[in-house]
């Protein structure tokens, strides 16, 4: 009974956990600025009293002006204003205005409307989603990829310190390869079990994995500025499951109500720079849960196997 009721308070935790990125990222944004012109104002005097003291290298350790506000205001914008404007210009404006004017047009004609509609609209949708919703959507995702990092970088900077990177060039990026791909399987992964042919079987497991997969996508920032290797990241994960299932409920339910992966990914955009502080500022709850939760095991074993099979015969003589 007291299992259940620490894993219980774990995911209640993880849940409260989940919101304070909304809660703190205005003072936090103005807590980074005033330490700025609090060390601004003390290299200023340092250099005035010793002007020898001043060098290239000592510039660079200094802390930076937070972009953090800034970055999750041009998050919004882009994806909210822009990406996400144009889709609702497209549905609520621009095809009901043109469907109004076929069937004033063929008014005469019963049915003559309705039906030439039934074919322009799939073509129009085709034409427009290629053209300007798909283009807009891959540039949205390269340059939030650079503004999510800009955002976990500075917040990082502010509450740990200097981050530590991996060891070296090659584990970077092949950490970041593996990386990338378990969480495609993953995703894949999740898509499969939401299809068992069981009463919400399939939904509520479905459901769980896109919560480890936000609370991964929430964190790894944060413990890839600590030096943590993919490894330790998926197995702190597994191991305390409780608490990544509530922390990544929220956005996991936000981006599934919609049906379009477009609208989903627009809404995950929007939402995810305070989803990157809240994974910073947290501190997940350890312990609670004997049993593991091993969903990343399939996934991980398959990476390896891709990756084996791709890279073996490369490093032979």
């Amino acid at each position: 009974m007291d299992n259940i009721t620490g894993i219980i308070k774990a995911m209640c935790r993880g849940l409260s956990d989940s919101l304070k990125g909304a809660v703190v990222l205005y003072n936090l944004d103005k807590q980074i600025n005033e330490k700025f012109k609090k060390t601004c104002l003390k290299s200023n005097s340092r250099r005035t009293t010793n002007p020898s003291n001043h060098s290239p290298s000592m510039n660079s350790k200094e802390p930076r002006e937070s972009t953090i506000l800034t970055r999750t205001m041009q998050c919004c914008g882009l994806n909210g204003g822009f990406f996400l404007g144009s889709i609702l210009i497209l549905e609520n404006i621009l095809f009901p205005c043109l469907k109004y004017l076929l069937t004033i047009v063929f008014g005469h004609s019963p049915g003559m409307g309705t039906s030439l509609w039934s074919w322009i609209k799939p073509f129009l949708t085709l034409t427009f989603g290629t053209f300007w919703i798909l283009p807009l959507f891959v540039l949205s995702r390269v340059i939030n990829s650079f503004w999510f990092q800009d955002i976990a970088d500075s917040a990082y900077r502010f509450r740990q310190g200097r981050p530590h990177h991996l060891p070296s060039v090659s584990i970077l990026v092949a950490d970041m390869l593996v990386s990338v791909l378990v969480q495609v399987l993953f995703l894949a992964q999740g898509m499969i079990v939401s299809n068992i042919p069981l009463p919400m079987v399939g939904d509520v497991l479905a459901l769980i994995h896109m919560c480890l997969l936000y609370s991964l996508y929430s964190f790894e920032y944060k413990w890839f500025n600590m030096g943590w290797e993919l490894h330790r990241r998926l197995t702190f994960i597994e191991g305390n499951w409780p608490y990544f299932i509530g922390f990544g409920l929220p956005l996991a339910l936000l981006t599934n109500y919609f049906d379009s992966i477009m609208m989903s990914g627009c809404v995950f955009s929007i939402l995810f720079p305070l989803f990157i502080i809240s994974g910073n500022e947290a501190e997940p709850v350890t312990g609670v849960c004997d049993y593991p939760l091993k969903l990343f095991s399939p996934v991980i074993a398959i990476a390896n196997t891709l990756f084996t099979k791709t890279m073996g015969p490369a490093r032979r003589p």
